[in-house]
């Protein structure tokens, strides 16, 4: 299939080292021909192998623009399975961009966000799930976001998914060859068959949906909100899991009017943490404001920090910080471990005993190697381990295993109350159409269109 010859910019548009220009399309090499030039004056790329490198210069006209390398590779062993052409460039904005118009000057047009990514799957290098992890890689906040998305790239959720679909896809073909010809075909008992497949079918899908969440976490980070009263050590404790001074810290009660956010990496693991307003009764409409904001974070969190101040006594806020937090995935600390103690924890222990409680000092940094042992312990060897399972991470896979489940239990309720076996091939038929959007058959171009514009450019 002909189709016209793209160019972008495949590096950040930034002062760097090095910049590439990515080109790709069927007049790939007709357009280097036109803009290159080697140090001899001689070399014609077109004419040379695939998957090489040369170094020259490219020219608009007779004006030299830059010294560059240019990588070569010919279809279809390319990520776009396009003849493809790679200049590398010096790594100034004007210089980079200055190439670019000239490739599209000599032909190519400039490439949609994603294009790239889009032809690989339009010419079937990659499914839809995996072109999709192609952007997950790009944003992967942490490692383990990182290795969830690489395993995608190479597969993972497309053979759980193909595998899931063969099995609905031979169910169907049976039933309708026994509905045409049974004389040779029978279908007596099979409906007792395919539930026995079915259950743990259904089984698979629910668990994969259900990952969706420990997915998300992997993917975006685990969002942390810090909680406390006003001056109990929620900014120094941000600060010291910061590693630099971001919070505003004084000893005047009430310094955090708002929420602050900072991206943290703890073994590995993205946090997204969330220093908040203390908690407490103020007629100070700013600082109400910021108490109310505080209480919101909270209940979207997945996880609260509930700093207990254990140089005062509980007082009502702490009651009241306490009774959010009980259905929370939460840690207690109680801090200000160096000053005179007027909390125990055997105290805490009595209001909160379902949670864990640490003995801290954001002063004197006693207490933070536990911490950060705690929190890897609660988001890798618990419910949120990252080994060989595969996750999903994306909103729109989940919606198609949730709608793929839905059929599946559709077929099982019509073998519970004795419909004709015709009934199930409908409802199969949906959970395999359902489950080929998540790997891109089947999908419509609209969605498709929707999903690589998300992509930045040269990608």
């Amino acid at each position: 299939m002909k189709t016209n010859t793209i160019a972008a910019i495949a590096t950040a548009v930034s002062p760097a080292g090095l910049s590439v220009i990515r080109i790709s399309g069927d007049e790939a090499f007709s357009i280097i021909d036109k803009i290159y030039r080697s140090k001899g004056g001689q070399k014609k790329l077109s004419e040379q192998p695939s998957h090489t490198i040369h170094y020259g210069y490219i020219y608009d006209g007779e004006q030299m623009i830059d010294e560059v390398l240019v990588l070569l590779m010919r279809a279809p062993r390319t990520f776009t399975t396009e003849d493809t052409v790679e200049i590398d460039c010096h790594g100034g904005i004007l210089v980079t961009r200055k190439i670019l118009e000239t490739v599209v000057k000599y032909g190519a047009s400039l490439a949609e966000p994603g294009e790239f990514t889009k032809r690989a799957f339009l010419n079937g290098r990659m499914d839809l799930s995996e072109a999709e992890a192609v952007l997950d890689v790009i944003h992967a906040k942490n490692e383990f976001a990182l290795q969830a998305s690489v395993k995608q790239l190479k597969g993972s959720v497309a053979n759980k998914i193909r595998k899931l679909r063969d099995q609905i896809l031979d169910s169907i073909a049976f039933i309708e060859s026994a509905l045409d010809d049974p004389e040779h075909i029978s279908i007596d008992g099979y409906d007792e068959e395919l539930k026995n497949l079915l259950i743990p079918m259904e089984k698979e899908l629910m668990r994969l949906s259900v990952q969706y969440q420990n997915g998300k976490i992997l993917s975006e980070g685990v969002k942390t909100v810090i909680l406390g009263k006003p001056n109990a050590g929620k900014s120094s404790l941000m600060n010291r899991l910061a590693g630099q001074e971001r919070a505003i810290v004084t000893e005047i009660a009430g310094t955090t009017r708002d929420t602050l956010e900072e991206q943290i990496q703890i073994g590995g693991i993205g946090f997204q943490m969330v220093d908040t307003a203390g908690i407490r009764q103020t007629s100070d409409i700013v600082e109400k404001i910021g108490v109310e904001r505080a209480k919101q974070a909270a209940e979207d969190a997945d996880l609260i920090l509930y700093v207990v101040d254990a140089s005062k006594a509980l007082d009502q806020s702490d009651l009241e910080i306490i009774q959010m937090i009980e259905q929370k995935k939460a840690v207690i600390l109680l801090n200000k471990t160096d000053l005179e103690p007027k909390l125990t924890m055997e105290q805490l222990r009595e209001k909160c005993p379902t949670h864990p409680i640490l003995m801290v000092s954001a002063k004197t940094e006693e207490g933070m190697e536990q911490l950060e042992l705690t929190l890897q312990q609660m988001f890798l060897e618990g419910k949120v381990s990252f080994n060989d399972e595969v996750y999903i991470t994306n909103a729109r896979h989940k919606q198609c295993l949730d709608d793929a489940t839905t059929s599946i239990q559709k077929v099982m309720e019509s073998i519970d109350v004795g419909l004709p076996e015709d009934f199930f091939t409908i409802d199969l038929m949906d959970a395999y159409s359902s489950l080929g959007l998540i790997v891109g058959e089947a999908v419509e171009e609209d969605l498709v269109n929707r999903i690589f514009s998300k992509f930045c450019m040269g990608k």
